[in-house]
């Protein structure tokens, strides 16, 4: 039976199988992805995964753009997770994690654009979701102020966090050669 959570209950992963929509499973907590996301969010986004995506074309790393599900487990057994994301962005190193429904476990890289319904899920709930399962790099675009937050984990937790504003470009950690410029995030 096709429902909608409550979303001041706790859900189970077998809940979120029966909801219409598209909806976050984050703690036994139901988050929907909607209301559709801005033009400026969009652009964001579509810079950011072109980037990624030239970056990584003759690399063993796949990039994914919403929608696409990732799924967290406490056990290695992924068909029942524990927790469901929708990142905007992900870039996932490890083939074996790729199914046919998104990816099993932590992708190295995601990224989170904030909109205003988002940017405290994004910068609390998320940003200790992937903290925990071992992300090792979390990006947060913040339109409203351009800028971008990066996070790199050491030793469990994230300890490199670095704040690029419009005039910079942005460096991964992980990836070493990976810089985007911000001024082609903000050009819209």
């Amino acid at each position: 039976m096709v429902s909608n959570p409550d979303e001041k209950k706790i859900h189970t992963y077998q809940d979120w199988l029966t909801w219409e929509g598209t909806w976050e499973l984050i703690n036994g907590k139901a988050y929907n992805m909607s209301p559709a996301p801005t033009s400026l969010h969009q652009y964001i986004v579509g810079e950011l995964h072109f980037a990624l995506r030239t970056f990584f074309q003759n690399r063993s790393c796949y990039v994914f753009v919403a929608p696409f599900d990732v799924f967290f487990s406490e056990s290695e057994e992924y068909q029942s997770p524990d927790q469901v994301t929708e990142p905007d962005l992900s870039v996932v190193c490890s083939k074996d994690q790729i199914s046919k429904n998104g990816c099993n476990g932590a992708p190295t890289l995601i990224i989170e654009v904030l909109s205003p319904s988002t940017a405290l899920k994004d910068f609390n709930e998320k940003f200790n979701l992937y903290q925990k399962h071992g992300v090792p790099e979390y990006w947060i675009v913040d339109p409203g102020n351009r800028t971008v937050h990066v996070y790199t984990l050491e030793d469990g937790s994230y300890q490199v966090r670095h704040l690029y504003t419009e005039q910079e470009s942005i460096k991964s950690n992980v990836f070493k050669d990976l810089q985007i410029p911000m001024n082609t995030l903000f050009s819209l």
